[in-house]
């Protein structure tokens, strides 16, 4: 067997220029920024995302995060923040993503599909026919206080998989990857690209350290 296809990095939650020059120095292939959000890590000010995202070379995506559900107010909010990317951490409630993509020409968009039981397949499947890519997480918007991302936790890997299999654009994976677990998500799910905020952080600041050993361990499982 041929080594298997190496996943893009996406580094979220990225706080400053210095942690964005960093994760870029150690390999990720993308930044997540987190704009206003119900709970969870990583939120910045609109203007720190514009700050931010400017100094990131095109190569790189930058994400903005956002919790909005209406997509006339992400379209604004992303005229202020200046990304090349949206992702949407919750449903639309009014607009349609195919509305958001015709109103941002060559801004990507990727859909967080929340994997929380079986339901979650048929969901990212929907979804998939009108985004850029999919990017499966372990919140769960249906609490009284939104998780949107940033638990740290892992979900169920073979609803992810079988996910993977019957979407056709890129999928992201997220959700307690660490050096530790990401040779097992490649070899279990093959995602297009592996997304982590936690797992490379200590006390909330990123780590060099543990960046060295999670992309070092990305390279040792896919160069088998």
């Amino acid at each position: 067997m041929g080594p298997t296809r190496t996943p893009r990095v996406k580094i979220c939650c990225i706080s400053s220029i210095a942690e964005a020059r960093l994760a870029i120095e150690y390999g990720a292939s993308a930044l997540g920024l987190v704009s206003a959000m119900p709970s969870g890590p990583g939120v910045i000010t609109e203007d720190e995302i514009a700050e931010i995202a400017a100094t990131i070379p095109p190569p790189i995506g930058s994400f903005l995060l956002t919790s909005g559900q209406n997509v006339d107010s992400i379209v604004e909010q992303h005229r202020r923040c200046r990304t090349n990317c949206i992702q949407l951490c919750d449903r639309l409630t009014s607009g349609t993503t195919r509305e958001l993509k015709a109103a941002l020409p060559g801004i990507a968009v990727v859909q967080v599909i929340h994997v929380t039981g079986p339901e979650s397949v048929q969901e990212a499947c929907t979804a998939a026919e009108s985004v850029d890519a999919i990017l499966l997480d372990s919140g769960n918007p249906a609490l009284k206080i939104k998780e949107l991302g940033g638990t740290g936790r892992r979900h169920d890997w073979t609803l992810s998989r079988e996910i993977r299999e019957r979407v056709h654009v890129p999928l992201f994976l997220a959700g307690g990857l660490t050096e530790s677990n990401v040779a097992e998500s490649i070899e279990a799910i093959a995602p297009f690209g592996l997304d982590l905020c936690s797992g490379v952080r200590t006390d909330g600041k990123l780590d060099k350290l543990k960046l060295s050993r999670f992309f070092a361990a990305v390279q040792a499982a896919t160069s088998r």
